[in-house]
């Protein structure tokens, strides 16, 4: 008798620089996205039927993830034990090592789990670099990791004013681009959080002195749709740059049509990054998908930290 496959969820990174997307569609290198290679390493972990991955959050090409999501179902010959978490996350890492994907941890989850619709919210961060008058003072190691927007410095209260406007529950039609999926999806969404604050990220401080500042845009919603959060950074970032007023993004949102939305203003994918993903359970405990946590959701194991219990992040 075969047993049933054991279901996990696993949280990864990457650099989306050289992928079409998280969502692989076809062995065609143009179209190949990190879905693609996740799954090519799956095959090595000699399951009876063939991984799929199931992406919690789908990122566009060039976008880039901090932790994003997903689960995946290995069914083992009879009488091979499942998986154990880490001997899981070692071995797809292996086979992941030409690529800038990498495994941060997995779960054993029950069987009713899904990646994406279980998921309580998702946060995005944009990473905006100001100070350039030039492209080519962009830090050779930032190139594909942020956007210099042109004219330098941008006016962050006005940005912060305008951002209030996105808060809450509102139709955002303007602020999505059309694809096929358009028509069967609601343009209703909650921004849960909007924030614009300076980054204390990796080398900031070494661009100081040459006038370079680093700001996070930061945005948290159960869902967003397609390009949503790089027309809402493009269109925060040309009240910086004083081409629209604060009040401009308020009548945006009520005109509620793709088309009146600033021609070229949508934000290039390079700065945008999945930073996190979020599950919770009935009994207040949530787990972000960041490394060294567990969590009981969904019948989630404790695992082991070394030496100590791994401790999970309750009201995060």
């Amino acid at each position: 008798m075969v047993s049933p496959p054991t279901r996990y969820l696993v949280f990864f990174q990457y650099l989306g620089t050289k992928y079409s997307g998280v969502m692989g569609t076809s062995n065609d290198q143009s179209t190949v996205g990190v879905q693609n290679y996740l799954e090519k390493a799956a095959e090595n972990l000699k399951a009876i039927v063939p991984i799929k991955f199931h992406i919690s959050s789908r990122t566009d090409t060039g976008v880039h993830a901090l932790c994003n999501s997903a689960h995946l179902d290995i069914q083992k010959a009879p009488g091979k034990p499942a998986f154990k978490e880490k001997q899981l996350v070692y071995s797809l890492n292996y086979h992941l090592r030409p690529e800038p994907i990498r495994i941060l941890n997995a779960y054993q989850v029950a069987n009713t789990f899904h990646a994406r619709f279980c998921a309580l919210s998702r946060t995005y961060v944009y990473r905006l670099l100001m100070g350039c008058a030039h492209h080519s003072e962009i830090p050779v190691f930032e190139r594909d990791l942020c956007w210099a927007p042109a004219g330098g410095y941008l006016n962050v209260p006005a940005m912060q004013d305008a951002a209030q406007f996105l808060l809450g529950t509102h139709d955002f039609s303007t602020f999505r681009s059309l694809n096929s999926e358009t028509p069967f999806q609601s343009p209703v969404r909650t921004i849960l959080q909007v924030d614009i604050q300076p980054s204390s990220g990796f080398l900031s401080h070494h661009y100081e002195h040459r006038g370079l500042e680093f700001w996070e845009l930061t945005f948290r919603s159960r869902a967003f749709l397609y390009r949503q959060v790089r027309r809402m950074v493009g269109a925060l970032v040309a009240v910086g740059q004083g081409k629209l007023t604060p009040r401009h993004i308020k009548e945006l949102l009520e005109i509620k049509d793709s088309r009146a939305f600033p021609s070229n203003a949508m934000a290039p994918p390079s700065g945008l990054f999945l930073k996190s993903v979020e599950y919770n359970e009935a009994g207040g405990l949530r787990v972000r998908c960041l490394p060294q946590q567990h969590c009981r959701h969904w019948g989630l194991r404790k695992t082991q930290g070394k030496g100590k219990q791994q401790r999970a992040v309750r009201g995060a």
